[in-house]
């Protein structure tokens, strides 16, 4: 199995935020027994592909778990609809609040920063000539775990197609499923995860293009979109503008 170091590898509050966005959930009054679940199932998902998972989401696991239990627990019947120190809830909610807004922050600051860039270029290099240019505009504020909903979506459809248990050695490599990507970008333009893997029928050779597609977005060689089903999403290779002024 590949295992991959991601550096902006998002934390257990992104991933808290990343439900309460997908699920329109009030901040101020989590279902903690609806969120440990999707928190639970997800940790799942990222070990299925050997990401290694940080002792800080296994922390955040116990939390939320512990706040389920309390909750559970007869308590004193409160009219106010505020949130207090007595709500077992409520430095959970403190934290995201304050993360939420360090992280609004650091965006704000990486816009300011990727508009200085494009103030001073380095020179004019020669940009590779593709067959098929890349054409729309990538999503910025698109997160691993919306690509994790994809994921779980491809190996779904794989198990359901399986019908005889076969056990094989696969030889493949994140370098080789980059070059597949690349190529398969190359000659067909944008695609979903779910149109590059169509072919595959390994679930490890799935499991390895997913790990090469999320370390070249890391590395900037392609370009991410997002459409309105939030369990697919597609690559493409970057504009000519974007590699002359990188």
């Amino acid at each position: 199995m590949y295992r991959v170091q991601l550096n902006n590898f998002e934390g257990p509050l992104d991933l808290l935020l990343f439900f309460i966005k997908r699920d329109e959930l009030d901040i101020y009054d989590i279902p903690i027994s609806y969120i440990t679940g999707q928190y639970l199932e997800y940790i799942h998902v990222m070990e299925e592909f050997d990401l290694d998972v940080a002792s800080e989401f296994i922390l955040m696991a116990s939390m939320l778990m512990s706040i389920k239990a309390k909750m559970m627990l007869p308590r004193e019947e409160d009219d106010s609809e505020e949130l207090d120190e007595s709500d077992p809830r409520y430095e959970l909610v403190q934290r995201l609040l304050e993360y939420k807004r360090y992280k609004e922050m650091a965006i704000k600051m990486a816009d300011i920063d990727e508009e200085a860039r494009k103030r001073y270029m380095r020179g004019y290099p020669e940009a590779d000539n593709v067959e098929q240019q890349a054409s729309g505009e990538a999503l910025k504020d698109v997160t691993l775990f919306d690509l994790i909903s994809a994921f779980r979506k491809v190996l779904t459809d794989i198990e359901r197609k399986r019908i005889v248990h076969k056990v094989d050695k696969v030889e493949t490599s994140i370098e080789e499923q980059s070059e597949f990507v690349i190529h398969t970008l190359s000659k067909r333009g944008r695609q979903s995860f779910t149109e590059l893997c169509v072919e595959i029928t390994n679930r490890v050779v799935i499991v390895v293009t997913f790990l090469a597609v999320l370390e070249m977005i890391k590395e900037q060689q392609i370009d991410l979109f997002l459409e309105e089903d939030p369990t697919e999403f597609y690559v493409d290779l970057k504009p000519v503008d974007e590699i002359i002024s990188a």
